[in-house]
């Protein structure tokens, strides 16, 4: 085990500091992207082919859902699934580790409607204020 390896696996939530390598800070990162939360939502229920999936989102172009598809594949949270039918069909799926972010989710989305006024009317006095 590298130095950095053992010094971040334990920091961050327990540890109160999060260190470059820390495990709590990459999952930070993973949900810092706001289209990484929205499309691994978006897929809870069941898989779907990118259009379908950018009309249920909405605001998202072709091109940021093929790179959040994309980002998400590669740390392991959707797959791609093709079928070799013509027209070709492909469609994303929730990996089971995709699975295991859902409640944290569901909890953040739940937080944002019950506060979600409060930080609106926050953001009003701080742009009163100058």
């Amino acid at each position: 085990m590298g130095a950095g390896a053992g010094a971040g696996a334990g920091a961050g939530v327990g540890g109160g500091v999060f260190l470059a390598d820390c495990r709590a800070r990459l999952a930070f990162d993973l949900l810092a992207n706001t289209w990484n939360s929205v499309v691994l939502w978006a897929l809870r229920d069941a898989p779907e082919r990118p259009g379908e999936l950018r009309a249920r989102i909405g605001g998202i172009s072709a091109k940021v859902l093929t790179e959040t598809l994309r980002r998400l594949e590669f740390n392991g949270l959707v797959e791609r699934r093709s079928y070799p039918q013509v027209p070709p069909r492909v469609e994303y799926a929730l990996t089971p580790l995709g699975r295991t972010l859902l409640p944290s989710l569901e909890a953040l989305g739940e937080w944002g409607f019950r506060h979600g006024d409060a930080v609106l009317e926050a953001q009003d006095r701080a742009l009163e204020r100058g």
